[in-house]
């Protein structure tokens, strides 16, 4: 009965005292939260900045915070700093890692405790927020997101740099932002403008690329940080986008990207010239296009009235020639910007395009493309002409054409029925001769265009002439190609009974031109010539001239009359 007891009491024994914590030999540590990434842990020697809660594990009371400090905690690991547990329990720790220490005390406060906070024997509870993690032995970290396919240019010391940016700390919260304010950060690379770390880590970047920049605290704010957002000694993550570059002894960039053949004439000072273009950025992004006002831009060359590179880029240019220009804000629009549209020290890029040119003194310029073997007689004033032709501008655009109205036009010369340039180019040309000509637009149709001309447009014919006849002066609709008859009225009286009516009339008059001793006006129905030189003759208007009514000596200049 007593040995029963006995093994019974044991028994309970042993189930009391399995039911009871053993106690902490050493630190236990309870990661409960852990980043997906943890690109370091926490090594002997590193600085960290953390946040905690600590608690007694008898009864759970909070004995410290910094979360109710509102400052988090900076120390030194693994040098003796800490407690002896926590040097043990935060080794490993990633950042924003969250995890339990649990300190028995002899790594602790051991048997004397700690200024009345932490009693003798006392088992301590962390719960550990890791907030940042540096090393003395630390340098700038790059990691590179994009790099452009093309990269003219690397950001150097002394280059003026703008870029945008989002600021983080280590942990993730955000600290400042450029896009924010919707404007990039615009500052001289290694001249002390930035932080150091930024300093080193922007250059090398191209415009377009973007990279992560991992500053230490040393290389960044250091001990004091910088108003409430950086706390001291905090490791600052920016994510970089370079968005331009420049230097200020830049000079102005031209690569010719298309040069058509032949270009026998290059832009020069004085010039008027015609382009097309599409101005950007340096990172692609478009602030203007001719383009989409379909619209060429007209300008003056070397007057002063475009911005000073893009004045002397549009010096050596071939009608048709394509170019990208790229200007330094110091001959662009400088450290202004204009208005929202270009911003302060803004390096600028234009593709153009170039139109035409002319200068306000060329003359017509016409090209002989074929010159029949028999030319009997070449085109004048006064003379009436049939011609075909092709109108463009200078870039190919066709504007006229003969061919589309499926008929030769027809013209006087020295009629103003066409521009000055056109009647020049059509003069002296024999039938079957061709021509190109180009005429500059004060000989066209000047800074108002006309119809599909644009203002200020050089013209390009080419021309064809089908068919001449031989004019009469202005204001004439008949002359004589001698001297006349002696006695007008006899030779006018075919049948000799003293009087002329219409028929009689109109039968010596179209004899004169067989015979070629007279000539109607060419272009006009000649029905009509004589039936006005009947009425002018006829003075009395009774349907036939007689002998009274007819002068033998009339004077050289009288118009539509013998």
């Amino acid at each position: 009965m007593e040995l029963t007891l006995f093994t019974l009491v044991l028994c309970l024994y042993d189930v009391i005292v399995s039911c009871l914590p053993a106690p902490f030999v050493d630190v236990v540590v309870d990661r409960y939260d852990i980043p997906r990434m943890c690109p370091r842990e926490v090594e002997t020697e590193d600085f960290i900045r953390y946040h905690f809660n600590g608690t007694f594990h008898a009864d759970g009371e909070k004995f410290d915070s910094s979360h109710d400090r509102g400052k988090a905690f900076i120390s030194q690991v693994g040098l003796g700093r800490l407690i002896t547990g926590m040097d043990r329990g935060l080794q490993g720790m990633c950042v924003n890692e969250q995890r339990r220490i649990t300190i028995p005390p002899h790594l602790a406060y051991g048997s004397i405790g700690t200024g009345g906070v932490v009693p003798p024997d006392a088992v301590l509870v962390y719960d550990v927020l890791l907030l940042d993690i540096w090393n003395t032995e630390d340098e700038v970290q790059i990691r590179r997101l994009h790099k452009p396919a093309s990269c003219p240019r690397a950001a150097a010391a002394s280059d003026f740099v703008r870029y945008h940016y989002n600021g983080t700390l280590l942990s993730g919260a955000p600290f400042d932002s450029s896009y924010s304010r919707n404007a990039t950060y615009d500052t001289y690379l290694g001249q002390g403008a930035l932080i150091k770390g930024m300093d080193e880590g922007l250059l090398g970047m191209c415009v377009g690329e973007r990279r992560i920049i991992i500053v230490p605290p040393f290389l960044a704010y250091g001990e004091i940080g910088n108003g409430t957002r950086i706390p001291p000694q905090a490791t600052l993550v920016f994510e970089a986008l370079l968005v331009d570059v420049f230097n200020a002894n830049d000079d102005l960039m031209v690569e010719v990207k298309e040069v058509p053949e032949g270009c026998a004439r290059r832009t020069a000072s004085g010039d008027y010239i015609r382009y097309h273009y599409n101005g950007t950025f340096q990172d692609g992004t478009a602030f203007d296009s001719s383009y989409k006002r379909n619209s060429t831009y007209n300008t003056y060359i070397d007057r002063g009235h475009v911005i000073r590179g893009m004045d002397r880029a549009l010096q050596g240019l071939c009608i048709g020639e394509k170019r990208r220009i790229v200007i330094p804000p110091h001959m662009a629009y400088g450290e202004a910007g204009v208005g929202e549209l270009i911003p302060g020290s803004t390096v600028l890029v234009f593709d153009i395009h170039v139109i035409d040119f002319h200068n306000p003194e060329d003359p017509v310029d016409i090209k002989v493309t074929h010159k029949p073997r028999d030319c009997e007689g070449t085109s004048e004033a006064d003379d009436w002409i049939q011609y075909r032709y092709n109108c463009s501008l200078m870039d190919g655009t066709l504007l006229y054409s003969s061919d589309h109205y499926d008929a030769p036009s027809v013209t006087t010369l020295g009629a103003d029925k066409v521009i000055p340039g056109l009647e020049k180019g059509l003069g002296g040309m024999c039938v079957g001769e061709k021509r190109e000509v180009v005429v500059p637009p004060h000989w066209g149709h000047g800074e108002n265009g006309a119809g599909e001309v644009p203002s200020s447009a050089v013209l390009f014919f080419e021309l064809e002439l089908m068919e001449l006849k031989k004019g009469v002066p202005d204001g004439y609709m008949f002359v004589w190609l001698g001297d006349g008859p002696d006695l007008l009225f006899p030779a006018m009286d075919l049948n000799g009974d003293q009087e002329v009516p219409r028929e009689e009339f109109s039968a010596f008059i179209m004899r004169q031109v067989e015979l070629g001793d007279g000539r109607l006006r060419p272009g006009v129905d000649a029905d009509t010539i004589i039936q006005d030189m009947f009425n002018n003759q006829d003075r009395n208007k009774d349907g036939k001239i007689v002998e009274s009514e007819v002068d033998d000596e009339p004077e050289p200049a009288r118009r539509d009359e013998l």
